[in-house]
Protein backbone atom coordinates (compact mmCIF):
# COMPACT_ATOMS: atom_id res chain seq x y z
CA UNK A 1 0.00 0.00 0.00
CA UNK A 2 2.86 2.31 0.76
CA UNK A 3 3.99 2.11 -2.58
CA UNK A 4 0.55 2.53 -3.90
CA UNK A 5 0.80 5.79 -1.86
CA UNK A 6 4.31 6.82 -3.26
CA UNK A 7 3.00 6.40 -7.31
CA UNK A 8 0.28 8.64 -6.68
CA UNK A 9 2.17 11.22 -4.94
CA UNK A 10 4.57 11.08 -7.82
CA UNK A 11 1.37 11.23 -10.29
CA UNK A 12 0.26 14.68 -8.37
CA UNK A 13 4.02 16.20 -8.16
CA UNK A 14 3.62 16.13 -12.04
CA UNK A 15 0.66 18.04 -12.06
CA UNK A 16 2.40 20.24 -9.35
CA UNK A 17 5.12 20.73 -12.28
CA UNK A 18 2.70 21.37 -14.93
CA UNK A 19 1.19 24.45 -12.77
CA UNK A 20 4.63 25.74 -12.08
CA UNK A 21 5.24 25.41 -15.88
CA UNK A 22 2.54 27.48 -16.79
CA UNK A 23 3.06 30.12 -13.79
CA UNK A 24 6.46 30.44 -15.33
CA UNK A 25 4.94 31.02 -19.16
CA UNK A 26 6.63 27.89 -20.12
CA UNK A 27 2.69 26.32 -21.13
CA UNK A 28 -0.04 27.75 -22.28
CA UNK A 29 -4.02 26.84 -23.36
CA UNK A 30 -2.23 26.34 -26.64
CA UNK A 31 0.44 24.18 -25.37
CA UNK A 32 -2.37 22.56 -22.97
CA UNK A 33 -4.81 21.94 -26.03
CA UNK A 34 -1.50 20.18 -27.75
CA UNK A 35 -0.69 17.77 -25.29
CA UNK A 36 -4.41 16.75 -24.61
CA UNK A 37 -4.14 15.91 -28.48
CA UNK A 38 -0.97 14.22 -28.61
CA UNK A 39 -2.41 11.83 -25.07
CA UNK A 40 -5.57 11.15 -26.43
CA UNK A 41 -4.72 10.15 -30.06
CA UNK A 42 -1.56 9.19 -30.23
CA UNK A 43 0.03 8.08 -26.97
CA UNK A 44 -3.41 6.52 -25.36
CA UNK A 45 -4.20 4.37 -28.45
CA UNK A 46 -0.69 2.83 -28.34
CA UNK A 47 -0.75 2.54 -24.32
CA UNK A 48 -3.83 0.47 -24.98
CA UNK A 49 -2.66 -1.87 -27.95
CA UNK A 50 0.44 -2.28 -26.07
CA UNK A 51 -1.13 -3.12 -22.65
CA UNK A 52 -4.22 -5.28 -24.39
CA UNK A 53 -1.85 -7.86 -26.42
CA UNK A 54 0.59 -8.19 -23.25
CA UNK A 55 -1.70 -8.88 -20.50
CA UNK A 56 -5.02 -9.98 -21.73
CA UNK A 57 -6.51 -13.38 -22.62
CA UNK A 58 -9.76 -14.45 -24.33
CA UNK A 59 -11.46 -15.60 -21.07
CA UNK A 60 -10.39 -12.18 -19.54
CA UNK A 61 -12.31 -10.44 -22.60
CA UNK A 62 -15.45 -12.56 -21.83
CA UNK A 63 -15.32 -11.09 -17.65
CA UNK A 64 -14.92 -7.63 -19.61
CA UNK A 65 -18.40 -7.93 -21.21
CA UNK A 66 -20.35 -9.21 -17.99
CA UNK A 67 -18.57 -6.44 -15.85
CA UNK A 68 -20.30 -3.58 -17.83
CA UNK A 69 -23.29 -3.71 -16.11
CA UNK A 70 -21.85 -2.19 -13.04
CA UNK A 71 -20.60 1.07 -13.84
CA UNK A 72 -23.70 1.16 -16.18
CA UNK A 73 -26.23 0.77 -13.66
CA UNK A 74 -24.01 2.24 -11.07
CA UNK A 75 -23.91 5.65 -13.31
CA UNK A 76 -27.90 5.89 -13.91
CA UNK A 77 -28.39 5.57 -10.51
CA UNK A 78 -25.96 8.07 -9.39
CA UNK A 79 -28.26 10.43 -11.90
CA UNK A 80 -31.08 9.78 -10.18
CA UNK A 81 -29.39 10.58 -6.42
CA UNK A 82 -28.23 13.56 -8.20
CA UNK A 83 -32.00 15.05 -8.67
CA UNK A 84 -32.62 13.39 -5.14
CA UNK A 85 -30.26 16.22 -3.37
CA UNK A 86 -31.54 18.98 -5.86
CA UNK A 87 -35.28 18.77 -4.78
CA UNK A 88 -33.87 18.45 -0.85
CA UNK A 89 -31.03 21.50 -0.92
CA UNK A 90 -32.95 23.66 -3.85
CA UNK A 91 -30.35 23.55 -6.55
CA UNK A 92 -31.04 26.40 -8.99
CA UNK A 93 -33.06 25.39 -11.62
CA UNK A 94 -30.46 27.40 -13.90
CA UNK A 95 -27.46 24.59 -12.92
CA UNK A 96 -29.38 21.58 -12.30
CA UNK A 97 -28.00 20.04 -15.31
CA UNK A 98 -24.56 20.98 -15.01
CA UNK A 99 -25.21 19.69 -11.61
CA UNK A 100 -26.16 15.94 -12.13
CA UNK A 101 -23.56 15.74 -15.39
CA UNK A 102 -20.67 16.58 -12.84
CA UNK A 103 -21.98 14.60 -9.88
CA UNK A 104 -22.25 11.88 -11.81
CA UNK A 105 -19.39 11.59 -14.47
CA UNK A 106 -15.86 11.51 -13.88
CA UNK A 107 -12.36 12.29 -15.69
CA UNK A 108 -11.40 8.44 -16.43
CA UNK A 109 -8.85 9.02 -18.62
CA UNK A 110 -6.71 12.15 -18.00
CA UNK A 111 -6.54 11.21 -14.37
CA UNK A 112 -8.61 7.99 -13.92
CA UNK A 113 -5.81 6.12 -16.46
CA UNK A 114 -2.39 7.10 -14.80
CA UNK A 115 -4.01 6.66 -10.72
CA UNK A 116 -5.24 3.11 -11.60
CA UNK A 117 -1.83 2.40 -13.05
CA UNK A 118 0.23 3.90 -10.47
CA UNK A 119 -2.12 1.50 -7.99
CA UNK A 120 -2.86 -1.76 -10.18
CA UNK A 121 -0.32 -1.43 -12.85
CA UNK A 122 -0.71 -2.20 -16.49
CA UNK A 123 -3.49 -5.57 -15.29
CA UNK A 124 -5.89 -2.34 -14.63
CA UNK A 125 -5.93 -0.56 -17.94
CA UNK A 126 -8.50 -3.23 -19.53
CA UNK A 127 -11.31 -2.59 -16.92
CA UNK A 128 -10.81 1.25 -16.65
CA UNK A 129 -11.29 1.64 -19.65
CA UNK A 130 -14.29 -0.19 -20.02
CA UNK A 131 -15.77 1.91 -17.15
CA UNK A 132 -14.31 4.83 -19.70
CA UNK A 133 -16.63 3.59 -22.90
CA UNK A 134 -19.79 3.77 -20.33
CA UNK A 135 -19.14 7.11 -18.49
CA UNK A 136 -17.85 8.12 -21.90
CA UNK A 137 -21.03 7.49 -23.68
CA UNK A 138 -23.17 8.47 -20.88
CA UNK A 139 -21.37 11.95 -20.77
CA UNK A 140 -22.33 12.96 -24.38
CA UNK A 141 -25.33 11.46 -24.14
CA UNK A 142 -27.48 12.06 -21.00
CA UNK A 143 -24.70 14.45 -19.61
CA UNK A 144 -24.88 16.84 -23.14
CA UNK A 145 -28.96 16.59 -22.71
CA UNK A 146 -29.52 18.34 -19.36
CA UNK A 147 -26.07 20.72 -19.70
CA UNK A 148 -28.20 22.24 -22.89
CA UNK A 149 -31.39 22.57 -20.70
CA UNK A 150 -29.95 24.43 -18.34
CA UNK A 151 -29.88 27.29 -21.05
CA UNK A 152 -32.92 29.21 -20.71
CA UNK A 153 -33.24 29.64 -24.65
CA UNK A 154 -33.17 26.38 -24.99
CA UNK A 155 -36.98 24.96 -25.59
CA UNK A 156 -37.04 20.80 -23.80
CA UNK A 157 -37.78 20.18 -26.90
CA UNK A 158 -34.81 21.49 -29.32
CA UNK A 159 -32.40 19.62 -27.59
CA UNK A 160 -31.48 16.90 -30.10
CA UNK A 161 -28.58 14.44 -30.09
CA UNK A 162 -26.43 14.15 -33.40
CA UNK A 163 -25.42 10.73 -33.29
CA UNK A 164 -22.22 11.03 -35.76
CA UNK A 165 -20.70 13.37 -33.00
CA UNK A 166 -21.53 11.20 -30.49
CA UNK A 167 -20.62 7.97 -31.59
CA UNK A 168 -16.53 10.00 -32.72
CA UNK A 169 -16.51 11.03 -29.08
CA UNK A 170 -17.66 7.13 -27.69
CA UNK A 171 -15.53 5.65 -30.66
CA UNK A 172 -12.06 7.79 -29.63
CA UNK A 173 -8.78 6.83 -31.00
CA UNK A 174 -7.67 5.30 -26.87
CA UNK A 175 -11.07 2.78 -27.88
CA UNK A 176 -9.95 2.19 -31.31
CA UNK A 177 -6.60 0.91 -29.65
CA UNK A 178 -8.48 -1.08 -27.05
CA UNK A 179 -10.00 -2.95 -29.78
CA UNK A 180 -7.87 -3.43 -32.06
CA UNK A 181 -5.41 -4.67 -29.57
CA UNK A 182 -8.07 -7.22 -28.57
CA UNK A 183 -8.68 -8.24 -32.02
CA UNK A 184 -4.93 -9.41 -32.12
CA UNK A 185 -5.60 -11.30 -29.31
CA UNK A 186 -8.57 -12.63 -30.73
CA UNK A 187 -6.56 -14.27 -33.82
CA UNK A 188 -3.23 -15.34 -31.60
CA UNK A 189 -1.62 -12.08 -33.16
CA UNK A 190 2.61 -11.59 -31.88
CA UNK A 191 3.25 -8.38 -32.39
CA UNK A 192 6.81 -7.98 -33.35
CA UNK A 193 9.47 -6.62 -30.45
CA UNK A 194 11.06 -3.87 -32.70
CA UNK A 195 7.30 -2.60 -33.55
CA UNK A 196 6.43 -3.40 -29.73
CA UNK A 197 9.23 -1.01 -28.60
CA UNK A 198 8.17 1.68 -30.61
CA UNK A 199 4.85 2.03 -29.43
CA UNK A 200 6.35 1.75 -25.83
CA UNK A 201 7.99 4.58 -26.63
CA UNK A 202 4.58 6.81 -27.45
CA UNK A 203 2.77 5.09 -24.91
CA UNK A 204 4.76 5.99 -22.32
CA UNK A 205 3.89 9.60 -23.03
CA UNK A 206 0.60 9.26 -21.44
CA UNK A 207 1.40 9.73 -17.84
CA UNK A 208 3.60 12.97 -17.82
CA UNK A 209 1.81 14.81 -20.67
CA UNK A 210 -2.20 14.16 -19.18
CA UNK A 211 -1.24 15.32 -15.75
CA UNK A 212 0.44 18.26 -17.50
CA UNK A 213 -2.52 19.49 -19.04
CA UNK A 214 -4.47 18.50 -15.36
CA UNK A 215 -1.83 21.23 -13.88
CA UNK A 216 -2.09 23.59 -17.00
CA UNK A 217 -5.93 23.73 -16.27
CA UNK A 218 -6.20 23.94 -13.02
CA UNK A 219 -3.49 27.39 -12.79
CA UNK A 220 -6.05 28.32 -15.23
CA UNK A 221 -9.09 28.01 -13.54
CA UNK A 222 -7.16 30.25 -10.88
CA UNK A 223 -7.11 29.12 -7.29
CA UNK A 224 -8.14 32.63 -6.13
CA UNK A 225 -11.43 32.57 -8.35
CA UNK A 226 -12.52 29.11 -6.79
CA UNK A 227 -15.82 29.88 -5.18
CA UNK A 228 -17.20 27.13 -2.23
CA UNK A 229 -21.07 26.86 -1.95
CA UNK A 230 -24.06 24.11 -1.69
CA UNK A 231 -23.90 23.29 -4.51
CA UNK A 232 -20.39 22.64 -5.03
CA UNK A 233 -19.96 20.75 -2.47
CA UNK A 234 -22.84 18.39 -3.59
CA UNK A 235 -21.10 17.85 -6.23
CA UNK A 236 -17.94 16.91 -4.43
CA UNK A 237 -20.56 14.35 -2.62
CA UNK A 238 -21.31 12.78 -5.49
CA UNK A 239 -18.08 12.19 -6.54
CA UNK A 240 -16.70 11.07 -3.56
CA UNK A 241 -18.94 9.78 -1.50
CA UNK A 242 -21.90 8.41 -3.69
CA UNK A 243 -20.96 7.32 -6.89
CA UNK A 244 -18.38 5.18 -5.29
CA UNK A 245 -20.34 3.65 -3.15
CA UNK A 246 -22.93 2.54 -5.57
CA UNK A 247 -20.03 0.88 -7.25
CA UNK A 248 -19.20 -0.86 -4.20
CA UNK A 249 -22.77 -1.95 -3.46
CA UNK A 250 -23.29 -3.25 -6.74
CA UNK A 251 -20.00 -5.34 -6.50
CA UNK A 252 -21.08 -7.07 -3.77
CA UNK A 253 -24.40 -8.25 -5.78
CA UNK A 254 -23.19 -8.51 -9.64
CA UNK A 255 -20.13 -11.11 -9.05
CA UNK A 256 -17.09 -9.61 -11.34
CA UNK A 257 -13.03 -10.31 -10.66
CA UNK A 258 -11.84 -8.53 -7.23
CA UNK A 259 -9.54 -6.43 -9.60
CA UNK A 260 -12.36 -5.03 -11.86
CA UNK A 261 -14.27 -4.19 -9.12
CA UNK A 262 -11.35 -2.45 -7.54
CA UNK A 263 -10.51 -0.52 -10.29
CA UNK A 264 -14.32 0.40 -11.27
CA UNK A 265 -14.66 2.34 -7.73
CA UNK A 266 -11.28 4.18 -8.37
CA UNK A 267 -12.63 5.51 -11.57
CA UNK A 268 -16.00 6.20 -10.32
CA UNK A 269 -14.15 8.44 -8.01
CA UNK A 270 -12.41 10.64 -9.92
CA UNK A 271 -12.87 14.04 -10.37
CA UNK A 272 -15.15 16.51 -12.44
CA UNK A 273 -14.79 15.94 -16.01
CA UNK A 274 -12.33 19.02 -17.78
CA UNK A 275 -14.49 19.41 -20.81
CA UNK A 276 -17.51 20.47 -18.59
CA UNK A 277 -16.61 24.31 -18.30
CA UNK A 278 -16.03 24.06 -21.81
CA UNK A 279 -19.09 22.62 -22.54
CA UNK A 280 -20.89 25.31 -20.04
CA UNK A 281 -19.93 27.78 -22.11
CA UNK A 282 -20.42 26.49 -25.22
CA UNK A 283 -23.96 26.36 -23.97
CA UNK A 284 -24.44 29.15 -21.88
CA UNK A 285 -24.67 27.35 -18.81
CA UNK A 286 -22.95 28.49 -15.54
CA UNK A 287 -19.51 28.14 -16.22
CA UNK A 288 -18.23 29.88 -12.92
CA UNK A 289 -19.99 26.98 -10.92
CA UNK A 290 -18.79 24.39 -13.32
CA UNK A 291 -14.88 25.72 -12.96
CA UNK A 292 -15.02 26.15 -9.44
CA UNK A 293 -16.60 22.33 -9.31
CA UNK A 294 -13.81 21.12 -11.13
CA UNK A 295 -10.78 22.75 -9.68
CA UNK A 296 -12.16 21.41 -5.78
CA UNK A 297 -12.96 18.32 -7.14
CA UNK A 298 -9.02 18.04 -8.30
CA UNK A 299 -7.49 19.87 -5.22
CA UNK A 300 -9.19 17.88 -2.93
CA UNK A 301 -8.70 14.35 -4.57
CA UNK A 302 -4.65 14.11 -3.53
CA UNK A 303 -6.15 14.28 0.19
CA UNK A 304 -9.08 11.94 -0.21
CA UNK A 305 -7.54 9.30 -2.28
CA UNK A 306 -5.50 8.06 0.67
CA UNK A 307 -8.42 7.64 2.17
CA UNK A 308 -10.49 5.50 -0.35
CA UNK A 309 -7.15 3.18 -0.74
CA UNK A 310 -7.45 2.23 2.75
CA UNK A 311 -11.02 0.99 2.17
CA UNK A 312 -10.54 -0.75 -1.38
CA UNK A 313 -6.85 -2.09 -0.82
Amino acid sequence: MVSAYINILFIFVLMFIGYVLTYKQWFSNQIGDAFSKLVLQIALPCNMFLTVTKNFSRSEFLDLIGGTMIPLISMLLTFVMSFVYQRIFDTSPARRGIFSTMFTCSNTILIGLPINMAIFGERAIPYALLYYIVNTSIFWTLGIYFIARDNPQIEQATVRFHIVPILKKIFSPALLGFLIGLCAVLVNFTVPTSVATFLNYLGNLSTPLSMFVIGIIVYNVGIKNLTLSKDIIGVLIGRYVISPLIVWLLGQWITVPPLMLAVFIIQSSMPVQSSVPILARSYDADQQFATSSMGYSVLLYLAYIPLLLKFIL
